[in-house]
């Protein structure tokens, strides 16, 4: 099976967030386009060729780098499965992508790891922050989409913005309460309170807090009045001082 996305991650170092990555992925693109070991490997299946199999049948490889990731000595060993799979991932020139886990992940150093993965240090990493968590997710998910054909078109965030399954507001100082709707037929009241400045309800007249007024000449003036009044009748007008 092909897969998009591998995630590697150690058990105890990132492992919460490998899980968040994996799920909103999976929500987004699709279950089958995501490997994580511990929701991807079956039961019965031979764990070490699952692995490496579904390295080399993804594009992209996400490593989730905990706090301490570069401080574990398994890294150094030759059969640590971290390592083996990041390494088979640069082997096969898959592109691989750290993903720092929180505020207090720094970026890999070199000194910090062993020989065979220093160039680790070089890639661009992302981070991914708890308390900001949807938008970090978001973050990847659009990074991801942008690199791979295939998952942009499966991307379901596309599909239901493409079905107007969205609706946009801008609401600017506003106190009290504002009520958003949609699929509205027959009439519908606006009811402003303390507005300072022009409003605009859509198509159609507004009338608010005034009177009706219509026809030619017309005037209907509330508050006070400073200024003069000029009055321009159209057609009408014109038409009896020609006469005149």
């Amino acid at each position: 099976m092909t897969y998009e996305v591998f995630i590697n991650y150690r058990t105890g170092d990132a492992e919460k967030i490998a899980a968040l990555i994996e799920r909103d992925l999976s929500h987004r693109f699709g279950d089958e386009h995501v490997f994580r070991a511990s929701k991807s490997i079956p039961p019965g299946a031979t764990y070490p060729r699952e692995l490496i199999n579904a390295v080399r049948r993804s594009a992209v490889v996400l490593v989730a780098v905990g706090e301490n990731w570069s401080r574990r000595p398994e890294l150094h060993d030759e059969n640590d499965w971290v390592r083996r799979e990041i390494l088979e991932a640069f082997t096969c020139g898959i592109e691989v992508i750290p993903v720092l886990d929180g505020r207090k992940t720094e970026r890999l150093n070199p000194a910090d790891l062993p020989e065979a993965l220093k160039r680790l240090a070089d890639v661009q990493s992302v981070r991914l922050d708890l308390h900001d968590l949807q938008s970090g997710l978001t973050r990847i998910g659009d990074l991801l989409a942008a690199k791979l054909p295939r998952l942009k078109a499966v991307d379901r965030s596309i599909h239901q913005e493409s079905k107007g399954g969205s609706v946009g507001n801008s609401v600017g100082e506003v106190r009290g309460t504002a009520i958003q709707s949609r699929d509205i037929t027959g009439d519908v009241g606006t009811v402003i309170k303390g507005n300072q400045g022009p409003v605009h309800a859509g198509k159609g007249d507004l009338y608010h807090h005034s009177p009706h007024v219509s026809g030619t000449g017309a005037t209907y003036i509330a508050g006070g009045n400073q200024g003069g009044i000029r009055h321009d009748f159209g057609g009408a007008r014109r038409k009896e001082e020609d006469d005149s």
